[in-house]
């Protein structure tokens, strides 16, 4: 595979969402629930991410598999409309694209119900696909497609033979499970790791901050930020001692996505030179314009901005 050289290429799910936002019983009329909104958003944390940075400004390939359906017509046409990359999506014979519900809680929290089409059978992501970028995000660890040993390490191989920074955003395992033992070989390539509190705490069995970040480190990943949520993040070099960076205060509408924005807003940091200190910060604030509006993605926002050259004016 000969693609043209990109700033991210972002690999993972591709969903769509169907939000839905206060839902609550109704006694009269037969009705069950009645819910103040009811949406349909694109999804999945390569999408998410993939959007969020092409809207910041960046050249960026979306790396996904896709159903030959409606929600896949749905992602690619979004795809193409917010100036990310297609060329690394491929549509695999029987496949479904996934479609997850998500029910958002008043105070923006969330809970989603997922089929079993997110195991994306059929899907196996060519090694190729992630050569040519100035940084490979693999935006969901532990979920198809990066949820089977071999599939994750020759993907990491590729990308770091290639020179390409390696980040990697995780999941807890629905369908397949996947540890951090089966990967051990390929983990010091990471550069970058970005567990939430639940997922460090899974997939380290610490519960501390501190010490899953010591657990990451120990099978070789060299920079480990745990997202905290309304708490902020740890963030954990190699060798040096850790730091908590607060979050930034705002009223939460929906959680969606917040930690796919946080990601991309420490990966725009990378791509501008800065350090990881200052990447935390715009992953912070980044997280914080995500969770002020319903969905992953500010989409009327992100589509006026592609094709413009001055991405630092841009950002925040």
């Amino acid at each position: 595979m000969s693609l043209d050289k990109v700033d991210v290429i972002c690999l993972g799910q591709a969903v769509v969402d169907c939000i839905t936002r206060g839902a609550k019983e109704v006694q009269e009329q037969n009705l069950a629930l009645r819910a103040e909104s009811i949406r349909l958003s694109t999804g999945g944390d390569a999408v998410n991410e993939s959007f969020v940075l092409a809207g910041m400004g960046y050249k960026v390939d979306l790396a996904c598999g896709l159903g030959a359906d409606l929600a896949g017509d749905i992602l690619l046409r979004e795809a193409k409309c917010q100036g990310v990359g297609v060329s690394r999506i491929v549509f695999p014979p029987g496949l479904d694209t996934p479609i997850a519900n998500l029910m958002v809680s008043e105070d923006g929290s969330r809970r989603s119900v997922n089929s079993m089409a997110t195991m994306l059978e059929g899907y196996i992501p060519d090694p190729s696909c992630v050569k040519g970028a100035r940084i490979v995000s693999l935006a969901s660890l532990f979920r198809a497609p990066l949820d089977q040993k071999d599939v994750v390490c020759d993907i990491i191989r590729s990308a770091h033979d290639d020179g390409a920074v390696i980040c990697a955003d995780t999941k807890l395992p629905t369908f397949r499970k996947l540890s951090l033992r089966d990967l051990e070989e390929v983990l010091p390539f990471v550069d970058y790791i970005f567990p939430n509190e639940k997922e460090a705490a899974y997939h380290t069995g610490e519960s501390d901050f501190t010490k899953a970040a010591d657990v990451f480190h120990g099978y070789g990943i060299k920079n480990v930020i745990i997202k905290a949520g309304p708490q902020g993040c740890y963030f954990s070099p190699l060798h040096q001692d850790g730091m908590f960076f607060e979050a930034i205060p705002v009223k939460a509408v929906d959680t969606t996505g917040a930690g796919d924005n946080f990601v991309a807003g420490f990966i725009s940091g990378l791509l501008e030179g800065e350090a990881p200190l200052e990447c935390c910060r715009r992953a912070l604030l980044q997280a914080a314009k995500s969770i002020q509006h319903i969905g992953a993605v500010d989409s009327m926002k992100s589509r006026s901005f592609p094709g413009s050259d001055h991405v630092k004016d841009r950002i925040f």
